[in-house]
């Protein structure tokens, strides 16, 4: 089975990354998507950690409402001892579903600070990536920076972008409306 492996905060899950959850298992081409919610991103405030359950458990409630999308939100993360790279969810994955076939899900914000992830050159060397799109970010200028320095490092490099839908919404700008008091539930998924 292809598995698209879309790893992030979810805090909390909106209308954009259902957009993003429809495009990869309808015309990306993936059997399922795993949902991982992660407990603490390790370039991201460490205060995140404290609401990783209730993070989880809200996401399941939203991907419950959507019964179409082949999605399963995946608490593996909060299983493991931190901090909480990427590489090591997927070692995971591969360990508990050897006949599966991982892909890394992320957005063009996340690109230019990939070479900087923990062990970059095993994630360029075993798992395809797929990008989507973010508003703000030129997701084409970034891939090729990309691919510029794989070459230069001798490393294989299987990220493209995909052709999913540009959402302009983010997790941020919904926590901070419903600080003001505002609504926000046309946002959420």
């Amino acid at each position: 089975m292809r598995v698209a492996v879309y790893p992030g905060s979810f805090d909390p899950l909106h209308i954009g990354h259902q957009a993003i959850l429809e495009y990869l298992t309808g015309p990306g081409g993936f059997d399922c998507t795993y949902l991982i919610v992660s407990p603490q991103n390790p370039f991201k405030d460490p205060s995140k950690a404290l609401n990783a359950r209730r993070r989880f458990e809200a996401a399941c409630e939203a991907v419950a409402r959507h019964p179409e999308l082949r999605v399963k939100v995946d608490d593996i993360e909060l299983g493991m001892d931190p901090p909480n790279y990427t590489i090591r969810t997927l070692d995971a994955l591969r360990r508990r579903e050897p006949g599966n076939e991982f892909v890394l899900v992320m957005g063009a914000d996340n690109i230019e600070g990939l070479p900087r992830w923990r062990c970059f050159r095993r994630l360029v060397s075993e798992f395809e990536i797929v990008v989507y799109p973010r508003p703000g970010y030129d997701a084409q200028a970034l891939l090729s920076e990309l691919h510029a320095l794989c070459r230069r490092r001798h490393l294989r490099c299987p990220v493209t972008l995909i052709n999913a839908p540009l959402v302009d919404i983010s997790s941020t700008s919904i926590r901070a409306a419903l600080s003001e008091g505002r609504d926000a539930s046309g946002w959420l998924m």
